[in-house]
């Protein structure tokens, strides 16, 4: 997947922009606050329907003006094929309602316009995915199985639909023959999800203990481990919404269920993620969000896009050349955001440069 034209229109401190980006590396340098980040947001924007710093509607659109726009072509590679496809998606979102089209037609949902460009980004808070609560790694794992499993969305779909619909009828005190029925309609959706679930993170699991071998030897990553969102191991999904019932019925909401997930990344010396250093953190979500850019390749035949924010004040020297050099091992193309050329970087000249400045990006020698 390699994308030939980014344009944005009203992001953040950009009226009209422009570029071409190469295979490979994208190495964007500019002072604090030129707008280098702004970029990878409009690509994670398209991707995920929301920035990495929040919600569209949270400063992304340019003050003053009603919506951004982002304009995104890329080649993408057939299935089971070597030859590629000009693909194109548009997204126009005020923070409120979005319009989108993808190959010149309008789509109607925003999942479907999001599942057409993939791009993993690694940015200053992303520390989060291991630091933090359990919403941002419940839409890791969903992420990687939305576009590595084709049926999945709809499976998590009927799931949110369900859980909505109960969570209505407990804040209504409903009769338990509805609550029955959307029991059963929770546990046949979420019982298959879980386990979609645990696959996907026993498969990263052995792939982000070699990577983590090679990138951050010291953190001697272990195990990522599934925590289902109810006493699995014990009773069915079903029999554990009827026990949570009347616990739920006063609390107004669903409080057992896949929605409720977790996973966590066990250390052999570290005795969980509260006693890891921000710097540790950060390596470890790293690690994770590079072994979901990996499993991507293998199961659908072609990269995703990797976006690095501010990669020299993220990582050391040490830590950005063992990063690049795996990234190297393979055809992704890769943007890099930073001040000036990391330290890793030095004296290449294999990279794409582009410089921003003033509210302009220019391509450079």
């Amino acid at each position: 997947m390699h994308i030939r034209r980014l344009s944005l229109h009203n992001v953040r401190r950009f009226d009209n922009v422009e570029l071409a980006p190469q295979p490979g590396i994208n190495l964007i340098t500019g002072d604090n606050g030129a707008g280098k980040t702004s970029l990878l947001e409009a690509l994670h924007v398209m991707a995920y329907g929301r920035s990495f710093r929040g919600r569209v509607r949270d400063g992304l659109v340019r003050q003053g003006f009603e919506a951004l726009e982002v304009f995104v072509e890329w080649d993408e590679q057939r299935a089971l094929s070597e030859a590629t496809t000009r693909r194109k998606a548009g997204l126009r979102h005020s923070g409120q309602d979005w319009k989108g089209r993808l190959d010149g037609e309008d789509v109607a949902q925003l999942g479907n316009l999001c599942a057409a460009l993939a791009v993993v980004s690694f940015e200053p808070g992303s520390h989060a995915l291991v630091s933090g609560g359990g919403e941002p790694r419940r839409r890791f794992l969903d992420w990687g199985l939305f576009h590595v499993e084709p049926d999945f969305l709809a499976l998590w779909r009927r799931y949110s639909r369900a859980l909505k619909q109960r969570n209505a009828l407990l804040k209504q005190g409903g009769h338990s023959h509805a609550l029955d029925a959307w029991d059963r309609e929770l546990a046949e959706a979420g019982e298959p999800l879980t386990s979609r679930r645990q696959h996907y993170l026993d498969r990263l699991q052995d792939r982000a203990i070699q990577l983590a071998q090679e990138l951050a030897p010291n953190l001697e990553i272990q195990s990522l481990s599934l925590s289902p969102g109810w006493r699995k191991q014990d009773v069915s999904l079903s029999d554990a919404l009827l026990l949570a019932r009347e616990r739920d019925r006063l609390a107004g909401y669903t409080s057992v269920g896949p929605h409720r997930a977790d996973w966590s990344v066990g250390f052999a010396t570290i005795p969980g993620r509260d006693a890891l250093s921000r710097g540790q953190a950060k390596l470890t979500a790293l690690t994770c969000l590079l072994a979901q850019a990996e499993d991507y390749a293998e199961q659908r035949g072609e990269w995703p896009v990797i976006a690095l924010d501010d990669i020299a004040s993220e990582l050391d020297r040490t830590h950005q050349a063992r990063v690049l050099d795996r990234l190297r091992t393979g055809p992704a193309q890769i943007f890099i955001t930073a001040t000036e050329t990391p330290a890793a970087l030095e004296g290449r000249t294999d990279i794409t440069r582009f410089h921003v400045e003033h509210g302009q990006v220019q391509a450079m020698p």
